[in-house]
């Protein structure tokens, strides 16, 4: 007798977890248990890294990302009106503003304005504001296709029906479309917010006092110490999961929330 499809369904299941379960078990008994902790998760080496990878190098991650995520949505904003402009040339600049930052790697941007911009024009930024430069350039990119996308998802009766008001161009735009918009687009900016504590990272390029240091950089300082190991990278990576698994799941809430508003049109 033929099997079902949903006989054949279990057992393929039933198979993928054994096939699981025989992995798991064999890593705890290959892995050498001692070395691994001694190296990566030494409880002393732990506390050594404390308060400074909390009150210097997550407290600088939080600000850098916040200053970049700030700068990247004012010119995303700005950008996506461009781009959805009726005078052609704002079309064209800002389409070739997004292709040429979302094209171009963050790491290249912050040399640019880091040391080339220094050297080109006699003009140094100081690291926070070369950071908010550098990550809001690339972040603004990005955010202005999220925002055009959520733009044109608007109905247009919502600016026809503001313009009938009396509203300007502007204040239906700004108090009317943006609004809702942003509220269509929260899942895409959470994530590129979690884009931006990584990319955050990129700050060492810049040469920075121990006061400046952000999670990666603390990290490889750290690991230089005698019989530090992997410690305090694996902890820096902790301090990364504290930021971007709250965002990752905010974001999903906000997926949700959208699917289900969705649902009850």
């Amino acid at each position: 007798m033929a099997m079902t499809a949903r006989k054949r369904a279990q057992i393929s299941r039933g198979v993928q977890y054994g096939l699981l379960a025989v992995i798991v078990v064999a890593l705890v008994f290959i892995a050498d248990w001692n070395t691994l902790i001694s190296r990566a998760l030494n409880p002393s080496v732990m506390a050594q890294q404390f308060p400074e990878i909390i009150t210097v190098a997550l407290k600088n991650t939080l600000i850098y990302t916040a200053l970049g995520f700030a700068a990247g949505m004012s010119g995303g904003i700005l950008l996506a009106l461009m781009r959805l402009s009726s005078v052609a040339p704002y079309r064209w600049i800002a389409t070739l503003y997004i292709e040429l930052f979302r094209g171009v790697p963050a790491l290249l941007v912050f040399l640019a304005l880091g040391f080339g911009v220094p050297l080109a024009f006699q003009v140094r930024f100081n690291n926070l504001v070369t950071v908010m430069l550098a990550l809001g350039l690339v972040s603004a990119a990005y955010i202005a296709e999220s925002l055009r996308a959520g733009l044109q998802a608007v109905p247009k009766g919502q600016y026809e029906a503001a313009r009938s008001l009396g509203m300007t161009h502007a204040r239906a735009m700004f108090t009317i479309i943006i609004p809702q918009a942003l509220r269509i687009v929260l899942p895409p900016l959470t994530n590129e917010v979690i884009l931006l504590a990584k990319d955050s990272s990129l700050v060492y390029l810049l040469g920075m006092t121990v006061s400046q240091y952000e999670l990666t950089k603390f990290g490889r300082e750290a690991i230089s110490g005698t019989g530090a190991g992997l410690t305090p990278l694996v902890l820096a990576g902790v301090c990364y999961l504290i930021i971007t698994i709250p965002l990752g799941l905010l974001a999903r809430y906000f997926e949700q929330r959208a699917d289900a508003r969705s649902a009850r049109k």
